[in-house]
């Protein structure tokens, strides 16, 4: 048996096997909480999509057609993705550099963490 896969966390950022994870302490609302349902609706309609991928592979479906649909998946998710990182630019980055005492260095680089992780995926 091979090393158990890791997964690149922000620092405070606290999760277990099963996709449950704790905020940051005193970090207030999200970027993203005005849009909690829409979010929440695109991630659900990609997880159909998923389970659609998964009923294809099970049913023998052509090739070319399951990858012109994982492709369809991966650029649904990085659309949320990107949704969410210009959330988090325009609110929690935009909001640390108005504070004073805000971490506005900290928030950046943890901004430019993310896009980087987007880019190689």
């Amino acid at each position: 048996m091979g090393r158990p896969h890791t997964y690149d966390r922000p620092a405070g950022v606290i999760g277990n096997t099963r996709g449950e994870y704790r905020s940051r302490k005193g970090t207030g609302m999200r970027g993203y909480t005005d849009k909690k349902d829409a979010v929440s609706k695109r991630l659900r309609r990609i997880e159909g999509q998923v389970r659609g991928l998964e009923r294809m592979v099970e049913e023998d479906a052509y090739c070319i057609d399951v990858l012109t649909q994982i492709s369809a998946v991966n650029r649904a998710l990085q659309a949320v993705a990107l949704e969410l990182l210009d959330d988090h630019l325009s609110h929690c980055v935009a909001e640390a550099l108005s504070q004073d005492g805000g971490d506005p260095e900290g928030k950046i680089a943890e901004a430019s963490a993310a896009i980087a992780r987007l880019v190689r995926s």
